[in-house]
């Protein structure tokens, strides 16, 4: 096994952020050593939360990691220990990480490997973990033995080791984790595709615990190809002897190193760092591995595992674990491995990038003259084609703005006819020049004593009316910027002084380079038909002003005649209900039942008397009476209605306050009759200086251009009672996705407009 390097203590480490770094006894066997790496590592994350500020305090948690090597003589294992490390900083506790290392390539003897063990037994018999992570094998065979005795009930997470390496021991349900797959036939299979001619497979490998362990992974997975290829197990030579046949080996030969942590003369090395690139230079055929961290050393690469993926999966799982999940709830897994390749070792060996399976990763691949220097050739020819298609369409502009002033010339003609006949004002704007034309009735709107007048731009604007100038110039500069139609309606001021209404319709036109040059509009006096607007406006507010009186009345009656009547009705029921039980129980129930039904009547005709008149609208205000009907309704329609208000104060005019009352009653009675919907949320705020009311549902909705008879009616009563005071309605729906009715009301304080 191969893996950055970690700092071996014998003790935890502390980091910043949720790891913490300390050094307890340095223990025994090698567990002392200390590096540079490891103080620089230390200082800066004691610092660091000095220099950053006091930090909340978290909870600690115990993680003690077994690895099978030290990170410094395995990068496998470094790298399963990054990855570790970096994936407890989630776990929401101060993580007190201890690290230990059986060392089982440096101290194989069997007495020296259960000196560790026990005394790995006494030093945290006291010191509990809460987790324990095995990081390869031999860690994992210890803690399956020792498990009950040692480091009972704590859960364990493994990583770094096949399923085929555990032997016959098995796993209770305190354990769990993720098996590495070493994967050599796929890894032959590429192979094969990538030189198809191979004839022998050559099996490199060492005689540690470990690499007898792996080879013996490797010789059942090639079994199958004994009858099709010559394959060779080279695992039982010395270091020198070994180099020296992979200089010698056949044509058609690829080899596949496994590991080598021990030669057959007891020699020791560091697989990743140290074996592999002997190998790999050795060979006069490519090689092929099983690790990830073997890649990049001359080695080709093949169906690999990745320490790295294992080592997050574990940390994960081990957050899981610290955060309350059981082990046995949390399913074994195994690593997905991926094929890696290094394009150095390809080229060397003339295999093709063509040949690979597909999704595979390329390492420290270099750049064709085409790769590198692509976007400068894209550029050199697109910039050749840019200046052609700049003179071909520098031409074709020219032809096609001869053929626009053509077409305006003919729509002009027409313009002017069609005005002429119809009483109208038409014009046509040249906006590079700032000049434009009017014609037509001139008279009726401007009092231009012509049917055709010429002139600057800014003489139009000088007879808008001031209080609407800035409106048609938003109206203008919209319409030019988005391309669209303009449309507005709007006064202007004859030269005698008199004020007309118009609506007015225009089209910018726009030349190549996409600026407008040109607009042609046409106006009508609408002026009649705003009189008869305004006039109808006044006498809508005054019925809607007596409908209120009315309302008012009738609910004072109700309130102060009718149910004062049925109160005295219902007492004397009662006092006469009383005497007859004595004498004749059934007569006594149904003047019982009479009562019942006169207290009824009686609070239906308070509800008909607040609905059409509210004294809490009256007394306290806005907000209190539109939160005091909301709570009504819901009682007495069983439509749950949550209402909200934001900035709403008090002191609304009496008038506003009443319209947007009667809006909301109007919005949760068609709540109730054409929604369907079991709840409605209502809204009342203040937007600038417009008071907003918002009634929405989420019920069948309907097509907001075909309105029914009856939602049209409430619709339009809902209008009539905005348009006087100049307020607006808006209408969102659409079919089964609920409504939503806002309307809008300038927002005035005790008959003052609001600032």
């Amino acid at each position: 096994m191969s893996a950055p390097m970690e700092h071996r203590v014998g003790g935890p480490y502390w980091f910043a952020g949720g790891l913490s770094f300390r050094q307890l006894d340095g223990g025994r066997n090698g567990c002392t050593r200390k590096s540079a790496l490891l103080l620089i590592v230390a200082v800066a994350a004691f610092l660091l939360p000095q220099l950053t500020g006091a930090a909340p305090l978290k909870e600690v948690r115990r993680v003690l990691i077994f690895n099978v090597y030290s990170p410094l003589s395995s990068p496998g294992v470094a790298l399963m220990d990054q990855a570790i490390v970096a994936g407890l900083e989630k776990a929401p506790y101060q993580i007190e990480l201890y690290t230990e290392e059986l060392e089982s390539a440096l101290f194989p003897e069997e007495a020296s490997q259960r000196e560790f063990r026990e005394w790995y037994v006494h030093k945290y018999r006291d010191r509990k973990p809460d987790v324990i992570i095995a990081v390869g094998p031999d860690p994992l065979k210890f803690l399956a033995e020792t498990h009950g005795r040692a480091f009972p009930n704590i859960p364990i997470i493994f990583c770094g080791s096949t399923e085929e390496m555990l032997e016959d021991r098995k796993l209770d349900s305190h354990f769990t984790g993720v098996w590495g797959t070493a994967t050599p036939e796929k890894t032959l299979e590429a192979a094969l595709r990538l030189q198809p001619s191979t004839r022998h497979v050559v099996v490199v490998g060492g005689v540690s615990a470990y690499d007898r362990q792996l080879e013996s992974i490797t010789r059942a997975s090639l079994q199958k190809y004994k009858s099709k290829l010559d394959v060779t197990y080279l695992t039982e030579l010395d270091m020198p002897t070994l180099l020296d046949r992979l200089q010698h080996l056949p044509r058609n030969t690829i080899v596949f190193h496994t590991s080598i942590m021990q030669d057959a003369a007891g020699s020791r090395f560091i697989d990743a760092s140290q074996a592999v690139p002997l190998v790999a230079s050795a060979a006069n055929a490519p090689v092929f591995v099983v690790d990830d961290v073997d890649i990049g050393k001359g080695t080709v690469g093949g169906n690999v595992l990745s320490f790295a993926a294992q080592g997050e999966v574990a940390a994960s799982m081990a957050v899981r674990v610290l955060t309350g999940e059981k082990t046995r709830d949390i399913p074994i897994v195994k690593s997905a491995n991926v094929y890696m390749f290094d394009w150095r070792a390809l080229r060397r060996w003339g295999l093709k990038v063509g040949d690979l399976p597909p999704g595979s990763v390329i390492l420290h691949r270099r750049l064709t003259v085409w790769e590198a220097y692509q976007r400068y050739i894209i550029g050199g020819i697109s910039l050749i084609l840019v200046e052609a298609l700049l003179i071909l369409g520098l031409l074709w502009q020219r032809a096609r703005r001869r053929k626009v002033e053509r077409e305006l010339a003919v729509t002009n003609d027409r313009l002017r006819l069609a005005v002429e006949a119809g009483g109208s004002v038409a014009w046509d704007w040249d906006l590079a020049s700032g000049r434009g034309r009017r014609f037509g009735d001139l008279q009726t709107i401007y009092g231009i004593p012509a049917s055709s007048y010429s002139g600057e731009i800014e003489d139009f604007r000088h007879h808008i009316h001031p209080a609407d100038q800035a409106m048609v110039a938003s109206a203008l500069e919209d319409a030019r910027q988005n391309r669209k139609p303009y449309a507005a309606e709007f006064r202007v001021v004859r030269n005698d002084g008199s004020v007309r209404w118009i609506t007015a319709r225009g089209k910018y036109y726009y030349a190549d380079h996409g600026n407008a040059i040109r607009m042609l509009g046409m106006a009508v006096d609408i002026t009649e038909r705003k009189m008869a607007e305004e006039a109808f406006i006044s006498l809508s507010g005054r019925l809607i002003e007596a409908q209120e009186e009315e309302r008012s009345r009738i609910a004072r009656e109700i309130h102060d005649d009718y149910n004062q009547r049925l109160a005295v009705l219902a007492f004397d029921l009662v006092d006469l209900a009383e005497n007859i039980e004595n004498t004749d129980v059934e007569a006594g129930r149904r003047l019982h039942e009479h009562w019942n039904q006169v207290c009824e009547l009686g609070a239906d005709l308070h509800v008909l008397s607040h609905r059409l008149h509210s004294s809490t609208l009256e007394n306290w205000g806005l907000v209190a009476g539109a939160r005091a009907f909301c709570e009504e309704f819901e009682g007495q329609q069983e439509i749950q209605v949550d209402f909200t208000d934001d900035k709403v104060t008090a002191g609304i005019s009496g008038d506003v306050a009443l319209c947007l009352f009667r809006i909301l009653q109007e919005g949760l009675r068609n709540v109730k009759k054409h929604s369907g919907a079991d709840r409605a949320e209502i809204q009342m705020d203040v937007t600038g200086d417009k008071l907003h009311l918002s009634i929405s549902d989420r019920g069948r909705g309907f097509d907001s251009k075909v309105r029914s008879s009856q939602s049209g009616i409430g619709l339009r009563s809902m209008e009539e009672r905005l348009r006087p005071l100049g307020g607006k309605l808006q209408i969102h729906t659409r079919p089964m996705e609920g409504t939503r009715i806002e309307a809008w009301l300038p927002f005035t304080i005790g008959g003052h407009q609001a600032s």
